[in-house]
């Protein structure tokens, strides 16, 4: 996409008003726009049109996509439980291009370098652009301006908001279940590839228009619990495998053993300790990563010393924090994702291990979310700004890498914390503005480095409280200027006029556009 048709939004980006031939809104400020309509349905189904005896088993994945109805230009999701270990989405375009159909949109709620097959239906026409994260090689592609489309990326809780509002029609919906029955009850835990939580599907099962289960677990009915119930569903497709659960654990799920990074998380959870935020009763979420999983291990160290414990804890879930369950220093987890094979299990067996979906957790255009209830979240970011805007989906050279996931929705929580080395591979993370904004620095409150705590002027009550501590409180402005003075300045990535991306804020709106790089 070239430059024409582009507005300047509320954060100073150039942003299009129209992607992929449709209108657009720029980013208007944090709780500035306000959506106008009704929740988007889909058409009226018959029971008359189903089978009397509840079975909806169909034969193959080719076979149920040819009975809902695929054609050229649809629609088709499928979600990421399975992280690097799903199966389904892959060997659905290869149905997709062997049936001929061509220029499908892919609504995926993540991709990982296991879609990477996929290129080659990028590249004859049969995928005609994404709109779920770009991880991997698949950001790459699309960095070098190779998709016919424009890219969309929004986070988990922007993805639901879109289905809801109708800006996303799902012609065709594929659900990768760990155990099904044949009325299509559905869950991601009684199988023999189990993955947890199916809530990223939720959207999908609740608003499609052809709603497609696959298992390789079929069970007579009821499917108990049923995380996907079965009246959304249209077909049910036994497979020989649906997942690899092992492959689950794609990213890194170990506390980290880089001195620099422990230091980096020591000093997080301190900073939580004097500030007052690790209380009796607080919540917490933080991710998977080495330095996130390092920081909440220490929080239970303080919460031990101290003879108290957490009301809840967001998940993605781990070993970990299933730890923490057990040993009684948080009442409940409350997981929208399942990290690793403990977090499966957990999720399977102990009541206080609740799945959650991006409708409760994270929805933007919902009358609240849990977001907003969560007392400290713990982020990373590849950039951050002196003015405190961050990016997370694509590197300081601009290349796309990674999907926003829930990073954006959880910018509404009471503290956000960036725990962040000053520097990767001798580059810098802190610069005077980021490459790509996923989120406003006006939401982002404390960023943590090696050498030193940066804490956002606009919070004022964290600076009184962190006044007199021993913690090395800096400005955002020194913590850059330390790491040039150690790294020098890095050259900026050098992009082309056209557009090959756009990130969306949790409302809808373009909080700004990802330019092709020029590697000329």
């Amino acid at each position: 996409m070239s430059t024409e048709n582009l507005v300047k939004n509320a954060l100073g980006r150039w942003v299009p008003t129209e992607v992929n031939s449709v209108a657009q809104i720029p980013y208007l400020g944090v709780g500035k726009y306000k959506p106008e309509g009704r929740i988007h349905g889909r058409f009226i189904p018959s029971n008359s049109d189903y089978p009397s005896d509840g079975n909806k088993e169909v034969a193959t994945i080719k076979e149920a996509l040819v009975k809902a109805g695929i054609k050229d230009g649809m629609t088709i999701s499928t979600h990421h439980h399975f992280r690097n270990g799903d199966l389904l989405a892959n060997i659905v375009f290869d149905c997709a291009a062997e049936l001929g159909v061509k220029n499908l949109r892919w609504f995926p709620s993540a991709s990982f370098p296991v879609h990477k097959h996929l290129i080659q239906y990028l590249e004859d026409g049969t995928i005609h652009h994404i709109e779920g994260s770009m991880n991997g090689p698949l950001g790459r592609y699309t960095s070098e301006g190779k998709m016919k489309g424009i890219a969309v990326l929004r986070s988990h809780g922007g993805r639901y908001q879109a289905v809801q509002d109708g800006e996303v029609k799902i012609d065709i919906a594929l659900i990768a279940a760990a155990c099904a029955d044949t009325f299509g009850n559905a869950n991601g835990l009684n199988g023999s590839a189990n993955s947890g939580s199916l809530g990223f599907a939720l959207a999908d099962s609740q608003f499609a228009e052809k709603v497609i289960v696959v298992t390789d677990t079929v069970v007579a009915f009821p499917c108990i619990p049923w995380q996907i119930q079965g009246n959304n569903v249209d077909f049910v497709v036994k497979v020989d495998k649906i997942g690899i659960p092992e492959e689950i654990v794609s990213g890194t799920t170990r506390i980290t053993n880089s001195p620099d990074r422990l230091l980096i998380a020591e000093m997080t959870a301190k900073f939580c300790d004097v500030t007052g935020i690790i209380r009796e009763g607080f919540s917490f979420q933080a991710g998977a990563g080495g330095t996130a999983l390092a920081v909440s291990d220490y929080f239970a160290k303080i919460m031990r010393a101290k003879k108290i414990k957490a009301r809840f804890a967001r998940g993605g879930s781990n070993k970990y924090l299933v730890e923490m369950l057990q040993e009684g220093l948080v009442d409940y987890i409350l997981d929208g994702q399942t990290f690793d094979l403990d977090g499966v299990t957990s999720l399977r067996v102990n009541k206080n291990h609740v799945s959650t979906s991006p409708f409760t957790s994270y929805n933007y255009h919902g009358k609240g979310n849990f977001a907003d209830l969560v007392d400290v979240v713990i982020l990373g970011a590849t950039e951050i700004d002196v003015n405190f805007n961050a990016n997370v989906a694509s590197h300081s050279d601009g290349v796309l890498l990674h999907g926003i996931g829930g990073w954006q929705n959880c910018l509404f929580s009471k503290t956000v914390i960036l725990p962040v080395p000053l520097f990767r591979d001798r580059i810098p993370v802190l610069v005077d503005e980021v490459t790509t904004i996923c989120g406003p620095g006006e939401l982002i409150d404390v960023v943590v480095t090696e050498r030193g705590i940066a804490i956002n002027p606009l919070r004022t009550d964290l600076i009184e409280k962190a006044r007199n501590s021993d913690l090395p409180i800096r400005t955002i402005q020194e913590l850059k200027d330390e790491a040039e003075r150690i790294c020098g300045r890095p050259d900026k990535p050098k992009f082309k006029d056209n557009i090959v991306a756009v990130i969306k804020w949790v409302d809808g709106t373009i909080i700004d556009a990802v330019r092709q790089i020029d590697n000329d």
